[in-house]
Formats: structure tokens, sequence, C-alpha cells
């Protein structure tokens, strides 16, 4: 047997990558042996490959997916650094986002009855309110809502910051809103809007924000203080609350947000949710 020549298990016990692993990377295109045998079908790799098979193990590690390791090994033999900046990027953010999630669901389970006492929450009677109509600086767009929600909030508050010069007499007028547009859970592709409220001249050069006018509405509205993961007990105490006076929705949902969760205890966080409604 050629020096160069390493059978699949000694590759898997010198990457410390299972056969089972192995296998998977060849169907994918991922790492393709060197050579197999074309009688028993048994993989074959080089020492050279040992490298690509570590890199890709490390960026498992860090959470890519195969498809995404895939387009990062390609990247980099492109030499195409701006496309590999971009995918730590954003797994950057997404870790940031999970690490968050894992904080929260500590403090739940460090409760001493974190199935009934641990989400601390409270969230006030249901009222009609009527809402006016709003001039909004809005950014909409399709996406996974943990990530696609702040990021259109940072991208929309930064319109705002000092020194920006595409605006000079524009001033945030209220909280933060989310607009819901689906009318169900969508994991990955949901239909997102943020929108701020505005006064003052503005001026945007980019179609990806807009300047319009949410119509006024007749709304079912709750407050809601604590996590966010909690928001959903809101959400039910409103469809009660519908159910029971013979009203019917009438428009996209919204959320409305009072403060900042990198400014506040997850406790303290104020959420307006709101449903348009007509007489059923």
């Amino acid at each position: 047997m050629a020096t160069d020549r390493i059978s699949i298990g000694m590759f898997s016990l010198i990457t410390h990558l299972s056969p089972k692993a192995l296998r998977l990377y060849d169907e994918k295109g991922l790492l393709v042996p060197a050579e197999r045998d074309i009688c028993t079908g048994y993989r074959y790799y080089t020492y050279a490959q040992i490298e690509r098979a570590v890199r890709i193990k490390n960026l498992l590690w860090l959470g890519f997916s195969l498809d995404e390791a895939a387009t990062l090994l390609s990247a980099k033999e492109q030499g195409d650094a701006g496309r590999v900046r971009t995918l730590f990027a954003e797994r950057l953010v997404a870790t940031e986002h999970e690490i968050r999630r894992l904080h929260a669901v500590q403090e739940v389970l460090q409760q001493q009855d974190p199935l009934f006492g641990g989400f601390r929450m409270s969230i006030t009677e249901p009222e009609i309110k009527e809402i006016p109509a709003l001039r909004v600086l809005s950014r909409r767009e399709r996406g996974v809502y943990q990530e696609a929600i702040p990021r259109l909030i940072g991208e929309l508050c930064a319109f705002f910051e000092a020194g920006n010069g595409q605006q000079s007499a524009a001033k945030m007028a209220g909280p933060i809103i989310f607009i819901c547009h689906d009318e169900e859970y969508r994991e990955t592709d949901a239909d997102i809007e943020i929108a701020i409220p505005i006064t003052g001249r503005v001026a945007v050069d980019t179609a990806a924000i807009e300047v319009r006018t949410l119509p006024a509405a007749r709304v079912v509205s709750v407050l809601h203080t604590g996590p966010y993961s909690g928001v959903g007990a809101a959400y039910e105490k409103i469809f009660a609350y519908i159910g029971g006076h013979a009203l019917a929705l009438a428009g996209p949902t919204r959320e409305l947000y009072f403060n900042d969760p990198a400014e506040v205890p997850e406790t303290e966080l104020l959420t307006e949710v709101q449903f348009p409604v007509r007489e059923a």
C-alpha cells in the first residue's frame, strides 16, 4: 500500500471524525476520498486531506451547517475573504442570540419551581384602544424572528444616529413596532416588518427602508412585563378576550417595545401586544 494512501479507519483515527461522518461528507461532496476500491467501495484518503478534514470539524464545532462549511471552504479556496468574514459575522450574531437564550433558560431552571414559578411576568387586562394613523420609518423582509427582528431594529435605529447624512430633521416619535404579516407561525421565512414612528423631514436613499403610514386601527391591547419568551401568554389572553366579546381580527398583529433588552433585565422588559379587531 502506498504511504500516502490512508484507509477510512485510520483517517478517522487521525482526524477524530467517525467513519459515519466521513461517509456523509463524501455524499455531500464536502470531503471526497482520493480513491475508492472498485470492488469493495472502500474509501481511501491522503495526508493532504487531513487539513481539510480538521477544518470541517472545527467549522461544525463552531455551529456552521454542512452547507455553510462547504461555502466557507470554497470561499477560502477562491480567496473571497469578504464572504468568509460575512459568514463568520452571521454565526457570531446567531451565537450571541443563543447565549442570551441559554442564560434565560439557566435563570428559569435555577428557580425552585421552574415549571410554574420560573417565568416571572405580569400581564394587564385586555382593553380596547383607538390607535391613530402613524407615519413610520419601515423595514420589511422575510427571515427568522430571532435573527431578523434585532437586526432590522438596529438598521432602523442607525438611521437616526448623529452624523447620518440621510436625515437631518427626522425624530423618533414612539416605541419600536414589530408587525407580523403572517397568519401562522413560520420558523424560517416569516414576513417581518419593523417600524418606528417619526416626525420631521426624512430623506431615504435606499429601497430597503421606506416611509409609510400605518392605518388607524381599533385594537385589543395588553401590556406584558417580563422576558420576550413569555409574550405568548399575552396573545393567549387577547384571543380569549376576542372570543368572549364577539370580535374578529382585522389586520396584522403588532408588538411595541418600550425598552431595550441591552439596558434592562429581562424581568423588566415592557411589551405591548395589539390585535386590530372589528365586530364579528
